[in-house]
């Protein structure tokens, strides 16, 4: 008979190790699972194990109460069970070593509560863990029927401690929910691509495309347009031919048309309205009769607003104004594009020379107007805070003046991680070559990685 209760009490220990096993893989099976997933999985199959994850999921907080539950009653109870079966097997081996009577019941407690525990941790919690990290969807249509089950039966009892811990979370501050958020933030978007890039889930041209697309909505006007120093524009008194000689030397086809200067802009002209005026007039009709009205936003006016105000305009230009009410820059939708996608260019730009990032060796030709906030990552310098926004800010701030070309500077360093995607390495220390100056303007800057004087020789 005692032969016959050790067994039954060995197979409610397993059965027991298996219950506990069942209640946390649906616990990390439930948490590792996305919503979109679940209702796509739901209404793809259809059928009762689906639709009862799915439930399962919407009622998450009260799920997971009853997994708690289940593993704190399981486990006490496998506790209560091994432990005095498997002193009975310690016990004779331990008086054998020639153990006192006493002190070998107390030494066969003891490793039958460690083996008990050790057994009920690895097969009971670690292993059925690790399955439902690894595969999620499977462990759930597994364990969600008989999971389920119980909660039902126990449901009582889980609402009963839900309420006491719902009023504890309250009384610090804070409101409990009822399921995970499915939304992420445009921060936690961009970690996950960059690390499905790392893994190799993504192609690295998709990472960063889809990296500019999620910052794209938190950029500004300023961070994209086309500053003020660089715009090409005409006059009202200038005439069509003096537009079709404009679009000729630059081979732009919008320029913005001023009485004066930039800040009074009076709308904007495209190279196709003066095909619309018969040859012999076109030196005699002013521009201020084609000017077309220009929309104007605030330099602090975000992207995706920006996107939407430039699609509406039908010159696909909008001014960009300044806090003092000057004009900062313009943004077209090839600013547009290009804060996406990357550098674009059509067959009247020389590719090479626009290129904003050249390398060289060891050095990288820069151009003086790219942003501070685009260096860490298309070359590997980060600049510290300051009163700049470019390049060539950071350059004129440090050399204390307007430089000429040959001109070196040794960049103020700022402390960084390591960019991992660089093959030149991370460094700290920088010189700057301006190489090419474009009236008071930086047109192009050599960068120089520089040893750091601690590493030594």
């Amino acid at each position: 008979m005692e032969i016959l209760l050790s067994i039954v009490a060995l197979v409610g220990f397993v059965a027991l190790t298996a219950a506990t096993g069942l209640f946390v893989a649906i616990e990390f099976a439930l948490t590792g699972m996305e919503r979109s997933t679940i209702d796509e999985h739901a209404h793809a199959k259809g059928d009762a194990r689906a639709l009862a994850i799915q439930r399962a999921h919407n009622d998450l907080s009260f799920e997971l109460s009853g997994a708690q539950l289940g593993i704190t009653m399981t486990t006490l109870a496998t506790g209560f069970l091994a432990e005095p079966v498997l002193s009975r097997y310690f016990q004779p081996l331990l008086e054998l070593a020639h153990l006192s009577p006493e002190l070998s019941s107390k030494l066969a407690l003891a490793l039958a509560l460690i083996v008990a525990t050790m057994l009920s941790m690895v097969y009971g919690e670690l292993v059925p863990k690790n399955f439902a990290i690894t595969d999620p969807l499977r462990v759930a249509r597994i364990t969600v029927l008989p999971v389920r089950g119980f909660n039902k039966v126990f449901g009582w009892a889980i609402k009963a401690l839900n309420a006491c811990a719902n009023a504890v979370v309250r009384k610090l501050g804070m409101e409990p929910a009822e399921e995970l958020a499915s939304a992420r933030s445009a921060q936690e978007l961009v970690a996950l691509v960059r690390n499905s890039a790392k893994q190799g889930g993504i192609e690295q041209s998709q990472a960063e495309m889809l990296d500019r697309s999620l910052k794209f909505g938190e950029a500004t006007a300023e961070d994209f347009m086309t500053p003020r120093s660089t715009i090409e524009y005409l006059g009202v008194d200038d005439s069509v031919a003096d537009l079709l000689n404009m679009a000729l030397e630059t081979g732009h086809s919008r320029f913005p048309v001023v009485e004066g200067d930039l800040d009074a802009t009076v709308g904007v002209v495209h190279v196709k309205d003066a095909f619309a005026v018969p040859a012999p007039k076109r030196p005699h009709v002013q521009l201020r009769r084609l000017a077309r009205p220009v929309p104007v936003v605030p330099a602090s006016l975000d992207g995706d607003a920006v996107l939407n105000r430039v699609r509406s305009a039908g010159s696909q230009v909008v001014l960009v104004a300044d806090e003092y009410g000057g004009t900062a820059g313009i943004v077209t939708i090839e600013d547009v594009v290009e804060e996406i996608l990357g550098a674009v260019y059509d067959e009247y730009d020389d590719a090479d020379q626009e290129r904003e990032v050249r390398r060289m060796g060891a050095s990288f030709e820069v151009v003086g107007l790219m942003r501070i906030d685009e260096l860490p990552e298309r070359v590997g310098y980060t600049p510290p805070e300051g009163p700049y926004e470019t390049l060539g800010g950071v350059i004129m701030a440090t050399l204390g003046r307007i430089p000429d070309v040959g001109d070196t500077v040794t960049l103020p360093a700022s402390h960084h991680e390591a960019m991992d995607n660089f093959s030149s390495g991370y460094h700290n220390r920088w010189q700057a070559q301006v190489t090419e100056m474009d009236g008071r303007r930086i047109e192009r800057a050599l960068l120089t990685p520089l040893p750091d004087p601690k590493e030594g020789s």
